[in-house]
């Protein structure tokens, strides 16, 4: 059984720069809990989109296949192997990578991106991009993974919560 995971962010900061940094797969292992230790094992990237910002940014696209390793939990001795491909890539609006292989019997994440002004307080407005992430997944071993679906949504909470935070650090010094 198919579930979905959303979440969204506002960040203070224009739309060409968030979307560099989440095309740049360099960034994901940054963006994981430390306890993790995510490494890229391997990359293949597709020609990149023509509209990149610029030649020298590592930037992915359609048809970009990455493999990393993560801890599936905090001092695990093993680690968890993850093949995804750039299945969707539309510059400075969205882009989904899909499980080639890995934990999940599905997976599907969508990061979309549009500018968004906010007001707060008696501030004047502030010119931002909104991120949202819709996760459709599927958990592995059929009724067991969904009886652990609890687990997995719990998961998926913290995990995103920590990128939010990291997300704001990670622009805040570039």
């Amino acid at each position: 059984m198919r579930h979905t995971f959303q979440s969204e962010q506002w960040l203070p900061y224009p739309i060409e720069l968030v979307f560099a940094f989440f095309a740049n797969p360099e960034n994901l292992p940054r963006l994981m809990p430390a306890w993790q230790k995510t490494r890229i094992e391997k990359i293949s990237l597709a020609p990149p989109p023509i509209a990149s910002p610029t030649p020298s940014s590592l930037t992915a696209g359609a048809g970009t296949k990455l493999t990393i390793s993560f801890r599936p939990f905090p001092y695990a001795p093993l680690r968890v192997s993850w093949n995804a491909e750039i299945s969707e890539f539309v510059w400075n609006d969205h882009f989904c990578d899909q499980q080639l292989s890995g934990p999940f019997a599905y997976w599907h994440h969508c990061h979309y991106i549009e500018p968004q002004t906010r007001t707060e307080n008696s501030n004047p407005s502030i010119a931002g991009t909104l991120l949202h992430d819709k996760v459709e997944y599927e958990p592995p071993l059929g009724t067991l993974g969904n009886i652990a679906n609890s687990i997995i949504n719990w998961q998926l909470q913290k995990t995103f919560a920590y990128r939010h935070t990291r997300t704001l650090e990670l622009l805040t010094i570039s």
